[in-house]
């Protein structure tokens, strides 16, 4: 059965129709507010801090749902009852009670015309728009990137083909640029290895990219491989848009390197978005359009729960409304200021509170910024991917190696005791890798350390590009690598990891004039076979020493506790 997914539009129009729906009623309990403190001579402060907050949040979610005249209404019954609240000794002034009335009074007559004009109508008008362009989102990283090589050398369109499939790349040849013409307008490769000198002209592979680019109006993603180095070749790449230019014969490192920076960053994880809102509707409207934009978002409603969702969910930002009822926004920031693991975490306010005075005086609990309800749904996004690629940058410089990009010794270890304990919580499974290549020392004694660092480079381009997002990839120290395989068996564990050495083993690395090439061996660990982080990472040592044991370039699995 074929069923359409509602577009974002639609997603919308009912968040609209709910907050419609509801309406009535919660003007019904602002009218028993009114009324109850109209019945207290001196005026309950409780009561008027209940009255400022529902006309706040009426005020906010309408602005939010194209709303206006709703909004200003109730924007108009929040100041008032904001100067009820700034009386001193809960003194009252003259009039207050038909001052409210009649802005209660303008608020129902607007829930009757836009309950009117919802039924009358089966797409509400103005309502916000926003689309994200499917070219705005982050890549996956579900599948390998594709690459074409186009070279009218078979020899060298196979050794490097070979090459770049061990650093985790699809690869297809061409060896004509008439057939690789064909296969992009067919399928769009995620990158492109050209040469430039062909046997029907001496820019013919430049010139093909070139061509392309007019008749599908966009750049291909590309690298020159050549074997000349004269300026006519080099102003043609340049011409053509490639970003990089390699002379035969190119290192396979330096053109996968090249390759990643073309493409992207194809393991990087969407932003990860925590909405903490008491107005449901409100929360999954900023949802769908963070979502639109592909990043991953979760919502609270309850303030109460923001314990348990930062340590769930690890936000690289919160976005909170600033007047929530138990608990206000600024005390939920206070709260999270106080876990000391928390402390560098982006806290931004989406309020529809336009008072500079407030906004500042909220902001000195550490939040990073304010944006005022409604916002442009664009400018919501690039906000909010500002200041969480930002957090991002920060969490990289204190848990990235300097050399691998590779998460550090430290932050390693307590990603392990993290998902260790995921596992127990979610039933699931967990391997650990412990892998140390071969005969290291002795690379760096022959080739010398920047041929060591070469080796270490290609490790971590493998194991980035092979393994999945929600795996962790460690350098251990030195030449020591740790992974932490989720939810996988043992068997399929030992598979992947055996796949990974015999791809890493055919890679070849040269120093000066010599070409060399690298192995690494492995112990794998298991749970529930061990329920302790530190039993896992030793148990797994133990099969890696014993790997070592055993004649090195090959993968050990622990059988004990089975």
């Amino acid at each position: 059965m074929n069923v359409n997914k509602p577009s974002l539009q639609e997603k919308i129009a009912r968040l609209r129709e709910s907050f419609i729906s509801q309406l009535p009623g919660r003007l019904d309990e602002v009218q028993q507010q009114v009324k109850l403190l109209k019945s207290d001579p001196e005026m309950n402060r409780v009561l008027a801090v209940d009255l400022h907050r529902a006309f706040h949040s009426l005020k906010g979610t309408g602005n939010s749902f194209g709303f206006v005249e709703l909004a200003a209404i109730a924007g108009e019954a929040e100041d008032y009852a904001q100067q009820l609240l700034d009386l001193p000794d809960n003194r009252t002034p003259g009039g207050w009670p038909e001052t409210l009335e009649n802005l209660l009074h303008q608020l129902a007559s607007q829930v009757q015309i836009l309950i009117y004009t919802d039924m009358q109508n089966d797409h509400p008008a103005d309502a916000p728009f926003f689309e994200m362009g499917h070219g705005d989102r982050p890549r996956s990283g579900v599948q390998s990137p594709l690459i074409y090589i186009c070279d009218d050398e078979p020899d060298q369109v196979d050794h490097l083909g070979y090459q770049l499939r061990c650093f985790g790349y699809r690869v297809e040849h061409f060896t004509e640029t008439a057939d690789f013409h064909d296969a992009v307008l067919q399928q769009r490769p995620d990158a492109v290895v050209m040469d430039v000198h062909f046997p029907h002209g001496r820019t013919a592979g430049t010139e093909a990219l070139a061509r392309l680019r007019e008749l599908t109006g966009s750049e291909l993603p590309a690298v020159v491989l050549s074997g000349r180095d004269d300026f006519e070749a080099r102003l043609s790449a340049v011409q053509a848009g490639c970003k990089a230019y390699f002379t035969k014969p190119a290192r396979p490192l330096d053109l996968a390197s090249a390759l990643d920076e073309l493409i992207g960053d194809q393991h990087e994880e969407p932003y990860r978005i925590l909405i903490v809102d008491d107005e449901p509707e409100v929360a999954a409207y900023h949802s769908l359009i963070l979502e639109e934009a592909g990043m991953l978002v979760y919502q609270i409603h309850n303030p109460g729960l923001i314990l348990e969702a930062l340590r769930n969910f690890n936000p690289d930002l919160v976005l909170a409304d600033m007047y929530m009822p138990v608990c206000s926004g600024v005390e939920l920031a206070a709260i999270i200021r106080q876990l000391p693991e928390y402390l560098g975490l982006p806290i931004v306010y989406l309020s529809s509170e336009t008072n500079r005075q407030k906004q500042f005086s909220a902001m000195q609990v550490g939040v990073e910024g304010f944006i005022t309800k409604p916002v442009i749904p664009e400018e919501l996004v690039a906000a909010v991917a500002l200041r969480a690629e930002r957090m991002r940058t920060l969490r990289s410089l204190m848990a990235k190696d300097s050399l691998t990009g590779l998460f550090n010794h430290t932050t390693t270890t307590e990603m392990l005791d993290a998902s260790l304990a995921h596992a127990i919580r979610q039933q699931e499974t967990l391997a650990v890798v412990m892998l140390d290549l071969d005969h290291f020392k002795q690379v760096n004694d022959t080739h010398g350390h920047m041929a060591g660092d070469q080796v270490l480079l290609a490790l971590a381009r493998v194991l980035k590009h092979r393994l999945r997002t929600t795996d962790v990839i460690g350098r251990y120290g030195g030449e020591e690598f740790a992974l932490l395989l989720k939810n996988v068996t043992r068997d399929t564990a030992e598979k992947l990891v055996n796949d990974l050495r015999e791809d890493f083993s055919r890679i070849v690395f040269t120093a000066g004039s010599e070409r060399f090439k690298c192995t690494f061996s492995a112990g794998i660990s298991h749970y529930p076979g061990y329920r302790r982080a530190e039993d896992l990472r030793m148990a797994a040592d133990r099969a890696l020493y014993q790997a070592k044991k055993e004649g090195r370039n090959r993968v050990v699995v622990d059988l004990n506790h089975d």
